[in-house]
């Protein structure tokens, strides 16, 4: 179970993100770099931690012409990364060119951002989008299915209808927020359990960790509800 958790390393450093990388890496399946990170710390950091034997989620949401998002696709594929963002609103074809970019770079994966957590409808309506955020993500998950991705970053609240729209899709899930914590800038969230049961393929938590006074004990209660939940579904199956 721990291989579906995803510690988001959205801190100031890079030696604070290998200390708890190090710190991580026995209950934790993968680590988040995000743009935070990775723009104070650069490519060295994807390195560092794949050099723990641990692997690595690149999460810059590439979103360019179509040559620059192949070309940062590729990149992202040879420092070894086992899944890198682009934004599915980029279009079809900048989704097909970096999956054809990274087609004979390993097991490197494309993900596609449908619409992002902290964005609700009065956000949408802002930008000029007029549909829901539930029809925005599936649309958007549909276009990246078709475009050949492996996956798209959907919040909690839309596993469901992906799942049952496009059933081969990896699903990861940011949003994710014990009942104990705070939603903080996450408007579309749910518990770990609850992510589960719906079919994440992945779950993405950050600060209810990175942030916790004990962060490899609040990794574990995390890793724990999820394979409770398992466990539930298993017995009702």
């Amino acid at each position: 179970m721990k291989d579906k958790l995803i510690v988001a390393l959205d801190v100031e450093t890079p030696g604070k993100a290998l200390e708890l990388a190090k710190q991580l890496h026995d209950i934790a399946g993968m680590f988040k770099v995000g743009s935070q990170l990775f723009t104070s710390a650069g490519p060295q950091i994807v390195k560092d931690i794949i050099a723990l034997n641990s692997k690595v989620f690149l999460d810059l949401k590439f979103h360019d012409i179509p040559h620059q998002v192949a070309g940062a696709a590729r990149a992202a594929a040879e420092l070894g990364v086992s899944l890198f963002t682009v934004h599915a609103s980029g279009g079809a074809e900048m989704m097909q060119r970096a999956v054809d970019a990274v087609s004979q770079k390993g097991e490197t994966k494309v993900l596609a951002i449908t619409v992002l957590t902290s964005i609700d409808a009065t956000i949408l309506s802002e930008i000029g989008v007029t549909s829901s955020p539930d029809d925005s993500v599936l649309r958007l998950a549909k276009l990246a299915e078709a475009a050949g991705v492996d996956g798209v970053v959907a919040s909690p609240q839309e596993i469901e209808s992906i799942r049952r729209t496009a059933p081969n899709l990896l699903i990861v899930t940011p949003g994710i927020r014990p009942s104990t914590s705070r939603s903080e800038d996450q408007k579309r969230i749910a518990t770990p359990a609850a992510a589960i049961a719906a079919g994440a393929s992945y779950l993405v938590v950050g600060r209810p960790i990175t942030g916790a006074a004990n962060p490899l004990e609040a990794a574990r209660e995390i890793v724990a509800e999820m394979a409770s939940n398992m466990n539930r579904s298993e017995e009702r199956n």
